[in-house]
């Protein structure tokens, strides 16, 4: 299996695990405040990590230090987003809205960088496209505006992470950079934001039943601390930008999760969206090039 095969998996497996955490936040935030429990689920992941990895911690230098701080910082932004998305709209709705990243990250790749998309991210970014709108919109293609509020700062945190995807990609390619403790220190970094955050803004208070204990403990340890390593050390061997495309199938599982958990049942036009966003993962691993050498070959 190749690297970046194997980096897409690792990937898959993140995806997966925010799924399953939008449902997880919309059951924590019946008890928690949204900083309260992001800075719960942070600093948690990040105080796990550190006491189980100290010694692949301790000889962190500036640049990751310096790195994860800018990560960390964006990530506040993300989460902001996210959390209040998910407090005032839909399950679907804001799993399938943070999906819009896929198109932020090749727009400000272009705008910051000149970075030209290879044509296949293109056709994937425009299928992942068709199928947010198919997900999202209602069944005459409008905006549904009970949603609206939490449907802006779902949109607002993807705009975020694709920053925070783009700051990741250029961190990781540095030699000096190591990978797994960028992961680990960024969790600090927006954990320590969280709280100051929940502190100036909430009342902070401790998970008040042992369901919603079980809820903040999965999505700190899977949804945060393993995800946030995991993407950190899989972005060396992939692009910002196909990360992206990946990260589609967020809204998708996250809809499987509302659907069987949360009783929110999805229309036909929905369900296609999920397939063509699902057939867009699949064309960022065709290798076209490989394919067009070989047909010139077979023509001579």
């Amino acid at each position: 299996m190749k690297t970046q095969l194997k980096a897409d998996m690792m990937l898959i497996l993140v995806t997966l695990c925010w799924g399953v955490s939008y449902y997880l936040m919309d059951v924590s935030l019946s008890d928690m405040e949204p900083f309260t429990l992001n800075a719960f689920r942070f600093l948690g992941a990040f105080i796990v990590a550190f006491v189980f990895m100290f010694k692949k911690l301790k000889t962190v230098n500036k640049t990751t230090l310096k790195y994860s701080l800018l990560i960390g910082f964006t990530l506040v932004f993300v989460y902001m987003g996210a959390t209040f998305g998910v407090k005032y709209t839909a399950l679907s709705n804001s799993g399938f809205l943070c999906a819009l990243t896929v198109i932020f990250v090749p727009i400000l790749e272009m705008i910051l960088f000149r970075k030209m998309p290879q044509k296949k991210i293109v056709l994937a970014v425009t299928m992942s496209l068709i199928g947010i709108m198919l997900l999202t919109l209602k069944d005459d293609f409008s905006v549904n505006m009970s949603n609206l509020k939490g449907d802006i700062l779902c949109i607002i945190g993807a705009v975020a992470y694709a920053v925070d995807l783009i700051f990741t990609e250029k961190a990781v390619s540095h030699e000096e950079v190591d990978a797994f403790q960028l992961g680990v220190f960024q969790l600090g970094v927006t954990g320590a934001f969280m709280l100051a955050l929940s502190l100036i803004f909430e009342t902070p208070h401790l998970p008040s039943t042992p369901g919603i204990w079980g809820s903040v403990i999965f999505l700190s340890l899977f949804c945060t601390g393993l995800a946030f390593i995991v993407q950190a050390i899989a972005q060396q061997y992939t692009s910002a930008a196909h990360v992206g495309v990946i990260f589609t199938l967020e809204p998708v599982f996250a809809a499987i999760v509302a659907f069987f958990f949360a009783g929110e049942v999805l229309t036909a036009k929905s369900y296609l969206g999920a397939v063509i966003m699902t057939a867009a993962l699949f064309v960022t691993e065709i290798d076209f090039g490989k394919k067009e050498e070989g047909d010139s070959e077979s023509e001579e």
